[in-house]
């Protein structure tokens, strides 16, 4: 059955079955949006289809009512599409501005453009990518992310996924001795760009970390039709729900 997604032109519906389209702000967990609509909705069963690092920004499909919830699946599965910047010159553990520097290496002011599109080739299609040892892929019935942060040593199987599309502005020359790239990217459910914004910086050879990432869209929806969580609270406060 299809679905009613409520962009920011339609009234929210008086009874659950529905989805939201939402854009999540910068430095909010995806349960922390879960937690916000439930209280702006009065309603306890809401999920998501696809979380999004706090870092970063972006689209986020929240389903309203368990007929919503169960539909999950269904809209994970669908292609994301996100814009971005990685930071050349820099390492962290977690691939992103998340965790503090671990490397640096010092990048020139000028890159080679042969050597960057080399290595951007690498990584479209159909690729197999490690995920990033902070992230929320269980093993041994314990979230990934737990046992990174007590220092644990984890063997982490590569994951076949799909870029479609992987695109790179020139750098530009940001603080002292690195270089940031911005770049968009179309890919399936399940890759993360953190690491690709990680093993693209390895194979330049000066390392990598995330410092922006926003998920522009979902299959066909997109993040210019969403909700944000500040516009949902005042329009229901000027409706009866």
């Amino acid at each position: 059955m299809s679905l009613l997604l409520v962009t920011r032109t339609q009234s929210i519906p008086t009874e659950p079955g529905y989805g939201l389209l939402i854009d999540k702000p910068q430095g909010l967990t995806s349960f922390g949006v879960i937690r916000r609509l439930r209280r702006l909705l009065g309603i306890k069963k809401i999920g998501h289809a696809g979380t999004l690092d706090p870092m970063a920004t972006g689209l986020l499909i929240c389903l309203v009512g368990r007929a919503a919830t169960r539909q999950q699946d269904h809209f994970m599965g669908l292609p994301k599409t996100y814009t971005g910047t990685l930071r050349l010159g820099q390492t962290t553990p977690s691939y992103d501005a998340e965790t503090d520097i671990d490397v640096r290496v010092s990048v020139p002011g000028v890159l080679d453009p042969e050597q960057v599109e080399a290595a951007r080739q690498q990584f479209v299609g159909d690729i197999e990518q490690v995920p990033p040892v902070f992230s929320a892929i269980k093993k041994g019935g314990e979230r990934l992310y737990k046992k990174a942060r007590r220092g644990e040593d984890v063997d982490i199987e590569p994951r076949r996924v799909t870029v479609s599309s992987f695109t790179l502005a020139p750098p530009r020359r940001v603080i002292p001795d690195t270089l940031d790239l911005d770049f968009s990217v179309g890919c399936s459910k399940g890759t993360y760009i953190r690491s690709l914004a990680h093993d693209l910086g390895q194979a330049l050879g000066y390392g990598a970390h995330l410092v922006a990432l926003r998920r522009e869209g979902i299959g066909p929806h997109c993040v210019a039709d969403a909700w944000t969580l500040d516009g949902l609270e005042a329009h229901l406060g000027g409706a009866q729900h």
